[in-house]
């Protein structure tokens, strides 16, 4: 992976700052692994993604997963942390599923995307399945069952996919899960880094005069260094 200079840390974040969360995971890749073509990165497994997302996190911003959720029962906020080197072991998914005579390959973002236009649930996981189908169907009826097991296969054959976190809260003793999505944190590091970018050429800028393509021209450990004596003034 190609590590991102402070330049392409500001530059990604100005352009997935509106995006969808789909789109700021295919820019984070096709920033650190520009030698595979950006369209392709849309027709990986999402568990692929997530893998590689992770890594990038992992060797940029260190394993630590840290974050708040609040109790779906009573709003108590918990603090939980997860070790991201736990989503780098998975296994690779399969090519495909079959279920009741049908093929389908797992989703990827460009499928993910598709599906997530609709407002409806059942109408989502409907045109994700469409989208996944390998055969060609001539106005299918799928049941809600058809949608479920379909659905469950597809956790099976891709696992990495999704990574369901177990959660007890310690105020009413409710118990449930939740999904833990990997571009929300590694955008939540690319944001704070960028900002933090941002504070710092203001204020060296304000007191040499330099353009912001000088400050970040300068090494990190020269621009930390003009800081502190900005600060000791």
């Amino acid at each position: 992976m190609r590590a991102l200079s402070s330049s392409d840390v500001l530059d990604l974040w100005e352009r997935g700052s509106r995006l969808h969360s789909l789109d700021r995971g295919l820019i984070v890749l096709g920033a650190v692994l520009p030698e595979t073509p950006f369209e392709s990165l849309a027709d990986w497994p999402l568990g692929r993604r997530n893998g590689a997302l992770a890594e990038f996190h992992c060797s940029v911003f260190g394993p630590s997963l840290q974050g708040w959720i609040s109790c779906p029962q009573c709003g108590e906020k918990l603090e939980f942390q997860m070790d991201g080197r736990a989503l780098l072991d998975g296994p690779p998914p399969s090519e495909k599923v079959v279920v009741r005579g049908y093929s389908f390959h797992v989703p990827t973002s460009r499928d993910v995307a598709r599906a997530a236009v609709e407002t409806d649930s059942r109408l989502g996981a409907l045109r994700l399945l469409e989208s996944c189908c390998l055969d060609e169907v001539d106005s299918p009826v799928w049941s809600d069952e058809d949608l479920e097991e379909v659905g469950e296969q597809m956790a099976l054959a891709d696992a990495m996919a999704e990574t369901r976190l177990k959660f007890d809260c310690p105020k009413c003793s409710g118990e449930w899960e939740d999904t833990l999505d990997i571009v929300t944190f590694l955008w939540a590091e690319i944001e704070v880094r960028a900002k933090r970018l941002l504070r710092e050429i203001h204020t060296l800028a304000a007191v040499y005069g330099w353009t912001e393509k000088e400050i970040l021209s300068l090494s990190e450990l020269r621009r930390s260094t003009y800081l502190e004596m900005v600060q000791q003034q």
